[in-house]
């Protein structure tokens, strides 16, 4: 049984205003005011300054003197940005753990079947989540500090769910992309690297 995912409190923060700027509640150019987060889910200022402050070191908001903090309008555009420099990370790590991936892709494996489910599902968040995961897996067996901390930096989960939930054109298998890859570690695909490169591009959002 996997274990269960335990949050910080700003992290639980930053999730619940994302899903409240997927969603709609709130609009591009819309005012988010931290008092009445802080009111709503019986906590402090303190952790929703973070996960605001952390919103916007990912563009995603914005603030500015006087008028606080407020949604960006974001495109396709401003989402794909990110995507070569993650295409360009995660190759590198692929290629830094195709041996201890190919010897053991158990990990890889349980977040495929978790996909699976979510994909039969139409489970747009369990999606996100899985894929994440998978990818966070290569990230982790590439067993190199400074490229996963970059990787991280990067707002992968809140770029994923944007990318998904707002400019998928239409629903993907995500299960078998992934599934495509862990076969290509468990043959040592020379590839690798190349291949987990196309695969990031190929998940940038399209108009």
């Amino acid at each position: 049984m996997t274990p269960p995912v335990v949050h910080s409190l700003r992290e639980q923060i930053r999730e619940h205003i994302l899903e409240g700027i997927v969603s709609g509640r709130w609009q591009p150019g819309e005012r988010i005011v931290e008092r009445r987060i802080a009111v709503e889910l019986e906590v402090s200022q303190t952790p929703v300054r973070e996960a605001l402050r952390e919103l916007e070191s990912l563009q995603l908001i914005e603030s500015a003197p006087n008028k606080g903090v407020r949604v960006r309008n974001l495109t396709a555009d401003d989402l794909k940005e990110s995507y070569p420099v993650r295409a360009g990370l995660e190759q590198v790590a692929a290629e830094l753990a195709a041996g201890r991936l190919a010897d053991d892709t158990a990990a890889l494996e349980r977040e495929v079947a978790a996909l699976r489910e979510a994909d039969l599902a139409g489970d747009g968040e369990a999606q996100v989540r899985h894929t994440v995961a998978f990818h966070r897996e290569i990230v982790r067996a590439a067993g190199n500090a400074v490229l996963r901390h970059t990787w991280e930096s990067l707002g992968i989960e809140v770029w994923t769910t944007l990318s998904i939930r707002w400019f998928s054109p239409e629903p993907r298998s995500h299960a078998q992309e992934h599934q495509e890859i862990v076969d290509a570690f468990r043959r040592r695909d020379p590839k690798i690297g190349p291949l987990l490169k196309a695969h990031v591009l190929s998940c940038a959002p399209r108009l």
